[in-house]
């Protein structure tokens, strides 16, 4: 694999696609003709961020000494010595200047307010591992991950296009945003050893492992169940296509079980594999959503 692929870490990119196509089509919903390029603009964003913060993460938790050869998941390349911390970093500030591009194009089409979320966004991805105080290690990363890749995306991707914040694209985006949550809990769960001897307090640490796999699996069951209460405010059965995320559900609540009991050499490849199954049921249900509220749009 490309090193510079495996740094952007291709499995998390649901994350930022899902909310993206949720918040465009509950535009279709409320009956607001799309405007492709501001959706493949707010696409844009979402894409670049994504991959910042996952350059982002690779360079500061290399630094700090947190990524070390006993991590069980796939190789950090600064950590690894694939990429020197000086050209991530250049990585880095390429991938927010993409995002900053595209926002900004969004911000002359839209509204000059969204700048102010752009900003807001563009130190979240900093803050997540860097900086003094990084809120990763404060336990806050998934309530962080919850707010900009549940709220904020799904409805500025929704605003962009209705130019105002409906109540459909606020109750959307809560799925959508506990499925990225779940995403990252898998990272986290996978890392709750490592982490914690280098001093890394994320919320898996404080919980611990096996209380931290619990809620896991509770944001999973919760997210899908919550395609109902979207059906309800859309008045269309059509969203409840969401509730097809219910069968890859299954199979990543059994591969995260699987995962947790793994022993030695299995765990890292059993975790890789909770891991995809988990963007799998982001996937599933984000389109599902997506292609549901489209459908509702024009019945």
């Amino acid at each position: 694999m490309n090193v510079w692929v495996e740094a952007a870490r291709p499995r998390t990119l649901p994350a930022a696609v899902v909310p993206v196509a949720v918040g465009t089509a509950t535009a279709s919903a409320l009956g607001v003709p799309i405007v492709a390029v501001r959706a493949a603009l707010a696409l844009v964003v979402a894409l670049a961020l994504q991959v910042a913060v996952n350059f982002a993460n690779d360079l500061f938790d290399g630094l700090a000494g947190v990524d070390t050869a006993d991590r069980l998941g796939p190789r950090r390349v600064v950590a690894a010595g694939l990429v020197a911390p000086g050209v991530m970093r250049r990585a880095l500030a390429a991938a927010l200047a993409v995002a900053a591009a595209a926002g900004g194009a969004l911000a002359l089409l839209v509204d000059p307010w969204l700048l102010l979320v752009g900003v807001a966004a563009g130190l979240a991805t900093l803050g997540y591992s860097g900086g003094r105080r990084p809120y990763a290690s404060r336990g806050l990363g998934e309530a962080m991950v919850f707010v900009f890749f549940g709220l904020v995306a799904t409805v500025g991707s929704a605003f962009v296009q209705t130019g105002r914040i409906d109540a459909l694209a606020a109750v959307a985006a809560v799925p959508v945003g506990l499925l990225a949550v779940a995403l990252l809990m898998v990272n986290n769960v996978r890392d709750v050893d490592t982490d914690a001897a280098a001093g890394k307090r994320t919320l898996a640490v404080r919980l611990g492992g096996r209380r931290y796999g619990h809620l896991y699996g509770l944001l999973l069951v919760a997210a899908v169940l919550l395609v109902l209460p979207v059906a309800a405010v859309a008045r269309s059965p059509w969203p409840l296509l969401g509730l097809l995320a219910a069968a890859p559900l299954a199979v990543t609540l059994r591969r995260a079980r699987g995962a947790a009991r793994a022993e030695g050499s299995a765990r890292g490849p059993a975790w890789i594999a909770a891991l995809e199954a988990t963007a799998r049921t982001q996937l599933v249900l984000g389109l599902g959503l997506a292609g549901g509220l489209v459908t509702a749009g024009r019945w």
